[in-house]
C-alpha cells in the first residue's frame, strides 16, 4: 500500500461532513452494475463515493467509461490516482491481482451467478473457475482481499481446492442482484408494458458471450424468432451481455429484426426486469438463463457452453440439465409447446430447482448479510436502523431504432410496418395471426397489410390493407382516404387512425365506416391497432361478409388467446 497518501483537498468546500470514502471498482461493464446494486445498500448521507477502473480487461471501453462519468452521485478516477488515495471501503465485482495496490479494505463479491467460468487469461490454469483463483487472490503469496462474497457455500469447497488460504477470508453473502430481481417481481406488469408484451406472451432470448455462446453460434435466432411468432400473439426481446456490445455491434446486426418489432435490451440497464417480465427465456450457460430457471421462467438452452465452464459448477449442471431448443427446427411450434406444459412436466422450470439453489444461498436476505459487513468497515457510521432493502429495477427501454409501427397492445410503439396476414372468419369473428414481413423470406402467408409509412413501394401496390397510425395527422382522414382509393384501386381496405381505438375505413366498393373498439365490463380502455382492424374486415369480406351488415352485428377480431369487439357506424 502507498506510504505517502494524497489528502483529500476539497474537504473544505464540503457542506455536510464527509465520514467515509468508499470506492467502487470496476474491469467491465457488467462488474460495473453489479456494484451498484450493492452500494445502494449504503446511506449517502456522510459517504463520499467514488469510481474507478481497474485496467486490463479486454471488454473496458469507451462506452465503459462514458457509463460511469453519467452516474450521479459518483466521481471518476482514473486507476493510477485511485491508488494513491485511501479509502475505507473499496467494493468490486471482479477480482485482479493488481487490486493489492488499493489502500483500502477491499470487499470482492462475483459479477454473475457465482464463480463459474474458466478464464485462462486470468487464473493462469485451465481448471480453475475466475474469481476462486491463487492467481487472482495473492500477491507475494498473500491473500489481499479482506472479505471473499460467495454466493453459496457450494463455492467453499471449490476454492479450498484452488486457494485454501483465502477461506479464512470467504464469507458466504447470496446473490444481491438476483434478490433484487425477486423483489422486482411486483413490477413485471410496467415492464411488460414497456416491452409491448400486453396480452402477450414475451419470448426473451439471452446470449453471454465468446464463441460458445447462443450469439456467438446462432445469430440470426432472434430474427427467425420474430419472422416466424404471431407478431399479436407473442413479442420478442434479445439480451446481450456488455461483453458482446464492447466488441461487436448488436444493434446493427439485429437491424432487420428490430424493424420486425424485436425489442433490443440495452447492456448497461433492462436485462433484470426483461428477465421478470418473460414468459419463456431461450439462451445458453449465462447468468441471465440461470436466473430465469431459478426465478421460475419457462427456460431452455440452445448451446451449453461446457468446454468454457468449471464442470464442477452449478452453471455447468445447469447446461446439461436444461431443456433444449433445437434452433434449426420450427421454432414457432417449439416456442408454444414450451409454454403449453404444466408446472409438473420434465422439462418445466421447478425441475431444475435443485441445481439453481446451489448457487443461491440465503435467497431474498443477502441485504440482511450485506449491509452490516460493509458497515463494519465503516468507523463512525452506523448502521441506518430498518430492515434493509434492494429496490426494484426500473423498467426497460428498449435501444432506440425501429420502424415506429404498431404494436396494438397499448405497449411500445416500435413495430413491423408491413404484415403477412393469414385469417379466417366464422360468422362475425375473425381470427387472425400476423407475421413480420421479410423481403427474403418467401414463405406464403394470405395477404400483405402494411402501414403508410412502410418504406419502398413494392408491397404497396399489392397490398390488401394500408392503414394510417398517425391520429392527428396534416391531412384529415377522409381525404386522405379518397386520396389512397385514387393512389391505390387494387385495396380491399383503407384506414385511417381517429384515435387508440377509434378508425375510420373505406372499403373497396367507397363505403365509408366507423369503427369503435368496445371494452368488455371491468377491463381497460380498448386499444386497436388500424392495420389489425383493416386486416380482419379485409378477412372477413375475402370469406363472404356483408358490408352492409356491419353497422348491425359487428365484428369480434380474435388474436390467439384474446378477443375484441369492434362496433361500426355507416359513413355518409
Amino acid at each position: 500500500m502507498p506510504s505517502h497518501p494524497h489528502v483529500w483537498p476539497a474537504d473544505r468546500w464540503n457542506t455536510r461532513p464527509v465520514k467515509a470514502r468508499v470506492l467502487a471498482v470496476a474491469r467491465t461493464l457488467t462488474s460495473a452494475t453489479r456494484v451498484l446494486d450493492v452500494l445502494t445498500l449504503l446511506a449517502p448521507d456522510g459517504i463520499e463515493r467514488y469510481f474507478t477502473v481497474n485496467p486490463g480487461s479486454a471488454f473496458a471501453d469507451r462506452a465503459l467509461d462514458e457509463y460511469l462519468h453519467g452516474l450521479p452521485g459518483y466521481t471518476v478516477l482514473d486507476w493510477e490516482e485511485a491508488v494513491r488515495r485511501r479509502f475505507d471501503l473499496a467494493v468490486s465485482c471482479a477480482v485482479h491481482a493488481s487490486m493489492h495496490r488499493l489502500d483500502a479494505r477491499l470487499v470482492v463479491l462475483p459479477h454473475g451467478a457465482g464463480y463459474n467460468r474458466l478464464v485462462t487469461e486470468s487464473t493462469g490454469d485451465t481448471v480453475t473457475a475466475a474469481g476462486l483463483s491463487r492467481n487472482e487472490l495473492t500477491h507475494h503469496g498473500r491473500v489481499f482481499v479482506d472479505v471473499l462474497g460467495l454466493s453459496h457455500p457450494e463455492q467453499l469447497d471449490r476454492l479450498r481446492a484452488s486457494c485454501p488460504e483465502a477461506l479464512d477470508v470467504a464469507r458466504v453473502v447470496g446473490d444481491p442482484c438476483f434478490d433484487r430481481i425477486l423483489r422486482s417481481e411486483r413490477s413485471r406488469d410496467g415492464y411488460r408494458a414497456a416491452l409491448g408484451a400486453v396480452r402477450r406472451q414475451l419470448v426473451v432470448v439471452d446470449s453471454t458471450w465468446s464463441a460458445h455462446s447462443l450469439f456467438g453460434r446462432h445469430p440470426d435466432l432472434p430474427r427467425r424468432l420474430v419472422r416466424q411468432l404471431p407478431a399479436d400473439e407473442y413479442a420478442v426481446a434479445v439480451v446481450l451481455h456488455p461483453n458482446i456490445w464492447s466488441r461487436h455491434d448488436p444493434a446493427g446486426l439485429l437491424d432487420d429484426a428490430r424493424r420486425m418489432g424485436l425489442r433490443l435490451i440495452p447492456p448497461h440497464q433492462g436485462w433484470q426486469a426483461a428477465l421478470v417480465a418473460a414468459d419463456f427465456m431461450i439462451g445458453d450457460h449465462g447468468s441471465v438463463s440461470f436466473y430465469g430457471a431459478a426465478l421460475g421462467r419457462r427456460t431452455a438452452v440452445v448451446t451449453t457452453g461446457a468446454a468454457e465452464l468449471d464442470p464442477r459448477s452449478p452453471s455447468y449442471a445447469f447446461g446439461q440439465a436444461a431443456p433444449v431448443l433445437d434452433p434449426d427446427g420450427d421454432l414457432a411450434a417449439q416456442v408454444e409447446r414450451a409454454l403449453a406444459q404444466a408446472p409438473e412436466a420434465p422439462d418445466a422450470p421447478n425441475r431444475l430447482a435443485a441445481i439453481t439453489d446451489r448457487s443461491l444461498a440465503h435467497r431474498g436476505r443477502s441485504a440482511q448479510v450485506l449491509r452490516p459487513l460493509l458497515y463494519s468497515f465503516l468507523d463512525g457510521l452506523d448502521e441506518p436502523a430498518g430492515e434493509p432493502l434492494l429496490a426494484p429495477y426500473p423498467r426497460p427501454v428498449p435501444h432506440p431504432g425501429g420502424n415506429g409501427g404498431n404494436s396494438g397492445d397499448g405497449g411500445s410503439s416500435d413495430g413491423p410496418t408491413a404484415y403477412d396476414v393469414e385469417g379466417k372468419s366464422e360468422g362475425t369473428e375473425v381470427s387472425l395471426r400476423r407475421y413480420p414481413f421479410h423481403p427474403a423470406d418467401h414463405t406464403p402467408r394470405g395477404f400483405h397489410a402494411l402501414t403508410d409509412d412502410h418504406p419502398g413501394d413494392a408491397l404497396r401496390y399489392t397490398a390488401e390493407v394500408l392503414a394510417r397510425t398517425e391520429a392527428h395527422a396534416e391531412r384529415p382522414a377522409l381525404g386522405w382516404l379518397a386520396d389512397t382509393a385514387r393512389e391505390l384501386p387494387g385495396l380491399a381496405v383503407a384506414v385511417a387512425a381517429l384515435g387508440p381505438a377509434r378508425h375510420v375505413l373505406r372499403l373497396r366498393t367507397g363505403r365509408l365506416l366507423e369503427a369503435r373498439a368496445e371494452p368488455a365490463f371491468g377491463d381497460p380502455d380498448a386499444v386497436l391497432d388500424p392495420l389489425l382492424l383493416g386486416s380482419a374486415v379485409a378477412c372477413w369480406l375475402a370469406d363472404g361478409g356483408d358490408p352492409a351488415g356491419l353497422p348491425d352485428h359487428g365484428l369480434t377480431v380474435r388474436t390467439g388467446r384474446h378477443r375484441t369487439r369492434v362496433s361500426f357506424s355507416p359513413g355518409p
